[in-house]
């Protein structure tokens, strides 16, 4: 019998359908040999890492992302973030650089982005393992299902979320979003090769807090 899945309660709750269907016991069954006979990130303990910092009921913003980075002591579980003392990769520098001229000010600049997290953040990428070296490489093998699943619960259950949809792949992956309970952004991804066709002047973040503001919820410190 396979043990249950370790994620924060609050999502296990939502969730639980899912860990019950063929295609997660596959999931689980490829992902654990993946583990054992490769090179793969994030390190297991922090696979669920974005639903354990931000538990569903916390959920204020949501910022989609695609893969984990596929380098060496970068993916920590969060999207776009890397650890404490990792050069932060091209596209959170621009994701700085967009919240210090959308705000006016300087900011953290600390690549772990935790502090969003348990400020209700939800940073989740589509796939959340990859394969050392290889992007993409645990593409198509069900978590895309799985974290499709959690956007759903939250558009389902919630009201008054904001959805940060940063290129074509997080516009498609939101596409179900009931836009009539949330506030839905979007813009090209933050990529050095997109950046400067719409997310740089995007001010998402500023948008997401008068949203919040408006609603009397504390807006997130960037």
């Amino acid at each position: 019998m396979n043990k249950p899945v370790r994620i924060d309660e609050s999502w296990k709750t939502h969730l639980s359908s899912e860990f019950e269907q063929p295609y997660f016991a596959e999931l689980r069954s490829f992902v654990r040999q993946e583990y054992a006979s490769r090179i793969v990130y994030p390190p297991a303990a922090q696979i669920f890492r974005a639903f354990d910092e931000c538990p569903f009921d916390a959920v204020k913003v949501v910022i989609l992302g695609q893969d984990p980075y596929h380098g060496a002591g970068q993916a920590n579980g969060l999207c776009f973030a890397v650890g404490r003392n990792v050069a932060p990769p091209p596209s959170l520098q621009n994701i700085f650089k967009e919240i210090e001229d959308d705000l006016g000010h300087p900011v953290s600049r600390d690549p772990d982005l935790s502090r969003w997290a348990r400020q209700g953040v939800l940073l989740l990428n589509a796939t959340l393992t990859v394969r050392d070296g290889a992007a993409g490489s645990h593409q198509g093998k069900g978590w895309e299902r799985f974290t499709d699943a959690a956007v759903r619960a939250l558009s389902r259950e919630r009201e008054g979320v904001v959805f940060l949809l940063w290129g074509s792949y997080a516009r498609q992956k939101g596409a179900g979003v009931d836009r009539a309970k949330h506030l839905v952004l979007e813009c090209a991804h933050p990529s050095p090769l997109s950046a400067r066709n719409g997310f740089f002047g995007c001010r998402h973040f500023s948008k997401a807090n008068a949203f919040l503001a408006a609603r009397g919820e504390t807006p997130i410190e960037w």
